[in-house]
This record gives C-alpha cells, sequence and structure tokens, in this order.
C-alpha cells in the first residue's frame, strides 16, 4: 500500500525558549501569579513588572527570593539557578530586610529581640543579606552583644533562663553564618569577646546549641588568624576540651576534635611535642577509643575527617627523628646501643665497664651485637644511617627494651639461639617494622582535605 503522508501542522507546540522560565511568585495575602521570566531582561524590570501587578509601589525596596527552605536571594549572578516551575517570594530587599533586622535586634522587648535573632540567624545563610548587614556594622553590634551580654541580662538569666540560652545561642549562629561567607577578615575581634567565647565552652556546656557554636567560633579563630591562635591558646586548654569528648553527642565531640586539630596545627614547631604530651597525659587516645570509635554509633564523615586530621598531625611529629641520620661519632646516640646491649645481657654492668682488655671488651661487643641482629656487628651505628627509618627505629627500640624488658630480653636470647636460616634478628627486624610503620602510616605526608 502507499504511504500516506500527513501534511505538517504548523500549530504544534515548540518548546519554549532557553531564556524564558516558567515559575510562581507569591505574595503575602494574595494568590500566587503564574507568569515567563525572560532572563535576557534586566532583574529590576522583572521585579517591577511583578510589583505593577499587584499594584505595588516603591518597586526598588523589593527583591524576589526563592520559596523554599533556604530563602536565598535571587540575583543577577544566580539568576541563572532558577528552574521551570520552581515558586518564588515577593519580599523586602536585602538592604531593608537589613536595616529592619539591624534595629529589630536592639529593641528593648526580649520577645521582640529574641525573634528577631532567630530570624537573622536564618536569613544570615544568604551571602547576598549577609552583605547588606555586615554594611551596617551588623558584626560589631553582634560582638558587643556577646561582650556584654552576660552581665546585662544576669537578672534575666535567673527569671528567663531559657529565654537568654535561646538569645545567645540564635546570636552565636548568626555570626557564624555571616561570618562563613569570608566577608570579614577574623583579626578584627576583642580580647574580650574571645574571652566570652572560650567561658561559654565551659559555662554552656549543658546548652548543646551553645557549646557548638563556640566550639566552631574557636576553631575559626585559630585557623584564620596567627594573633587569635595566640589568644584563643591562652583560654582554653586541653583539659577544658576533653570532657566534651566523654558525652554522647557526635557533633560537640566532632566541633571538639576539630577545635583540638587546629590548636595542633598552628602551634609552633617546638609547642607541637609539648602539646602531643599533654594530649597522651590526658589519655586523649583512650577517651577516643571509648566514648568516640566503640560508640554504639556509626562514625559520621566529618568525624571520620576530623580522626584523619588527628593522626595525621601526630604521626608526622616523627618526621624529624625518621629522617635523621645517625652520627657514628657522637657518643650520646652510641650510648642508647650501649644500652640496648647492657639490658639484654648484662643489667648489672654498666656500658662503660673498663674491666678487661679493650680487645677483648671489643669482642665481646661485636659477638653481642650480632646476637642483637645488628648487620654492622663491629659498630651498629651504621645500621641507622639509612633514612627512613632514620633515628626513629633506635628510639623504637629503646622504648621495647625499657618498657617491656622481659620480652625483649626473650625475643634477643630466643633468636640469638635459632639457626640462622630461622632466625627473626631483632635489630635488622625493628629497623625494617619501623620502616614498613611509616610508609603504612604515611609519617611525614601532608594531610587531604577530603580523606
Amino acid at each position: 500500500c502507499p504511504v500516506v503522508l500527513a501534511p505538517v501542522n504548523s500549530s504544534i507546540a515548540m518548546p519554549p525558549p532557553a531564556d524564558i522560565v516558567k515559575v510562581a511568585i507569591e505574595w503575602p495575602g494574595a494568590y500566587p501569579k503564574l507568569m515567563e521570566i525572560d532572563q535576557k531582561k534586566p532583574l529590576s524590570s522583572i521585579i517591577k513588572e511583578v510589583c505593577d501587578g499587584w499594584s505595588l509601589a516603591n518597586h526598588d525596596q523589593f527583591a524576589l527570593q526563592h520559596a523554599d527552605s533556604s530563602n536565598f536571594y535571587i540575583t543577577e549572578k544566580n539568576r541563572n539557578e532558577i528552574k521551570n516551575g520552581a515558586i518564588l517570594r515577593l519580599t523586602t530587599s536585602p538592604a531593608q530586610n537589613a536595616q529592619q533586622l539591624h534595629e529589630r535586634i536592639q529593641s528593648s522587648s526580649m520577645d521582640a529581640k529574641l525573634e528577631a535573632l532567630k530570624d537573622l540567624a536564618n536569613y544570615s545563610r544568604d551571602v547576598t543579606f549577609a552583605q547588606e548587614f555586615i554594611n551596617l556594622d551588623g558584626i560589631s553590634l553582634l560582638t558587643q552583644m556577646v561582650e556584654s551580654g552576660t552581665e546585662r541580662y544576669q537578672k534575666l538569666q535567673k527569671i528567663m533562663k531559657p529565654c537568654f540560652g535561646d538569645m545567645l545561642s540564635f546570636t552565636l549562629t548568626a555570626f557564624v553564618e555571616l561570618m562563613d561567607h569570608g566577608i570579614v577578615s577574623w583579626d578584627t575581634f576583642s580580647v574580650a569577646f574571645i574571652k566570652k567565647i572560650a567561658s561559654y565552652v565551659n559555662k554552656f556546656a549543658s546548652d548543646i546549641s551553645i557549646l557548638q557554636r563556640s566550639l566552631a567560633i574557636l576553631e575559626s579563630m585559630v585557623l584564620n588568624s596567627h594573633d587569635l591562635y595566640q589568644k584563643v591558646a591562652q583560654e582554653i586548654t586541653i583539659g577544658q576540651l576533653i570532657p566534651h569528648l566523654q558525652g554522647t553527642d557526635q557533633e560537640i565531640q566532632t566541633y571538639t576534635i576539630a577545635v583540638i586539630n587546629a590548636l595542633f596545627l598552628k602551634a609552633p614547631d617546638d609547642k607541637r611535642q609539648e602539646m602531643a604530651n599533654i594530649l597522651a597525659q590526658k589519655q586523649l587516645r583512650s577517651i577516643i577509643l571509648t566514648h568516640v570509635i566503640r560508640a554504639q554509633r556509626a562514625i559520621n564523615n566529618e568525624m571520620a575527617h576530623q580522626l584523619y586530621v588527628l593522626q595525621v598531625l601526630t604521626f608526622n611529629l616523627l618526621e624529624d627523628r625518621m629522617m635523621t641520620k645517625m652520627d657514628p661519632q657522637d657518643q650520646a646516640q652510641r650510648d642508647i646501643i650501649f644500652e640496648l646491649r647492657r639490658i639484654a645481657f648484662d643489667a648489672e654492668s654498666e656500658p662503660n665497664n673498663s674491666s678487661g682488655s679493650m680487645e677483648k671488651r671489643k669482642s665481646m661487643y661485636t659477638r653481642d651485637y650480632k646476637k642483637l641482629g645488628f648487620i654492622n656487628h663491629v659498630n651498629p651505628a651504621m645500621d641507622f644511617t639509612q633514612t627512613p627509618p632514620g633515628m626513629l627505629a633506635l628510639d623504637n627500640m629503646l622504648y621495647f627494651a625499657k618498657h617491656h624488658q622481659d620480652a625483649y630480653i626473650r625475643i634477643v636470647l630466643e633468636n640469638s639461639s635459632r639457626e640462622d636460616k630461622h632466625e627473626c634478628p631483632f635489630g635488622r627486624s625493628s629497623i625494617e617494622l619501623t620502616k614498613m610503620l611509616c610508609e603504612i602510616l604515611k609519617v611525614g605526608e601532608l594531610r587531604k582535605l577530603t580523606c
């Protein structure tokens, strides 16, 4: 049968132009307006058109924002993110909104102030609003409220403590959100403000929101300013942070480890080992194992990352010893090898015992160094000239010999009496094990942002 071709129907709907977006726009008290937005037209023209549709004057005091949970303002920079079917809202402009909130948070009415701070915490996530609020010196206003808050509302704390806690929480939340945009330098804050934030880490330990935001502020201060690091380090101690790891809130634990990491990362080289010693004294490793890793809940990605950072910072303290060659002429270093021999073979004698002839002592030492499993029996110092593992291997051997003396002596004696083909010499094995561990644990590698 012949195929009959239908005539082309010119009325078939064509897809809308790429620059046209169909949206619904809300305005309080009115039915949503369905309209097409031409992305080639200036945003101000579109806003004027919307205002004219509702007979609203002063269109320059209005703006469009997403009607979802973000409430983010639409600007010339982000307007291309609008999708077909989006619901937008006509609202006051960022400048107007910032001005109104700047006035409302200074209200003498506690209820009005609380509502204003709650709104501010929400709006501050939007960089467009944040810029306008910061232009009104809003950051200074918030810091002044924090600095004077405790004294100013002492009576309020006793009468309406929950209200004060909420006010402080929203104030700190707004501050964190505003600072996260990177518009204002962290170097501008006073010692009084730092002291107040540090005090909240202890004073409001039971208020999760205040504690979380205080820890977040301290971490950012340390990471973003050398001067603030020094001031924060004077105000907060590891001992004050440790109890927050022993709670059950993983978010608080995460922020606590983040602050410890920040202090560790920014500490001068000569202070890092000192800080590591304090962490060891405070049983940090045991606390993390008990209350974080072995807790009855899964470890989230952010906690896993902070634990990774702590491991990297801790292991990298070993890099200097790992890359240090032994100096065969250094008597202090040679004495460590003498000590290994003394513990293994003669706990009663001194390493520099002068009894017997020089040749006899050299022969005895050479025999003992062979039993200890060194490659160079005459001068075992030469075994520690390869880096890695350098002097770190000798440090590990001495620690094991001193702190696990019975096991050390048993291993040395057992291996010295085995046949050569079955031997596992202590010296060579220790050096290789140290080198292998440095590779596995990536000692000396830079931390990565995503690990």
